[in-house]
């Protein structure tokens, strides 16, 4: 013979359970997709449009936070990570292109890993960035680019980072990397330029 009252309160929770993860999957997949478009707008060098987007994608973190604070498993869901991870990367980015100080993100409590997976995508922003700086003939910028990817990088090198942070780190060098050689052929073309 089963419980039936005990059965009944675990079905429940679970359901309860299911129902906030999937509150949870929309609002932060709404928060990263706005999360996203900021980051596009930033590389259109539409810092108004990015703005909006980190005010949409700020409010839907928050949605998402108060919901996941009612069960602590909630906290740890794949989706809620990773929208928040877009969303330090496009802050982060955001700091670079302003020239602020790298730095703290003022209006969530992120957790290091999260935080660390958002700042290592930014030197891919960084080399996308100076591509179109480059093409612009804004060769003072594509060098800045370069010189703020190395600064991450150097800063990422001491962390002893593992696992799904480390493969990050790895995409983050070869960014470094094609910066760099972005970096040396402008150097070439601006001298081939003087010599003519």
């Amino acid at each position: 013979m089963l419980d039936k009252k005990h059965f009944s309160a675990i079905r429940a929770i679970l359901l309860n359970y299911a129902e906030k993860r999937r509150e949870i999957i929309k609002l932060a997949g709404d928060a990263q997709q706005r999360a996203k478009k900021a980051i596009f707008a930033l590389q259109r060098d539409d810092k108004q449009g990015a703005e909006e987007q980190f005010r949409e994608s700020l409010a839907r973190l928050k949605e998402t936070g108060a919901v996941a604070s009612s069960d602590e498993r909630l906290t740890g869901e794949g989706s809620y990570r990773a929208a928040l991870e877009e969303y330090v990367e496009a802050i982060l980015f955001n700091q670079c292109l302003s020239g602020e100080k790298i730095g703290a993100i003022a209006d969530l409590n992120i957790d290091p890993d999260i935080y660390i997976g958002g700042l290592c995508d930014v030197p891919g922003e960084l080399y996308r960035y100076a591509i179109k700086s480059a093409t612009e003939k804004k060769f003072d910028r594509v060098k800045e680019c370069y010189q703020i990817a190395e600064e991450i990088i150097t800063e990422l090198v001491d962390m002893d980072l593992t696992g799904y942070n480390r493969q990050k780190f790895d995409q983050a060098k070869q960014a470094l990397q094609k910066l760099e050689q972005v970096v040396y052929e402008v150097s070439m073309k601006r001298q081939n330029s003087i010599d003519q």
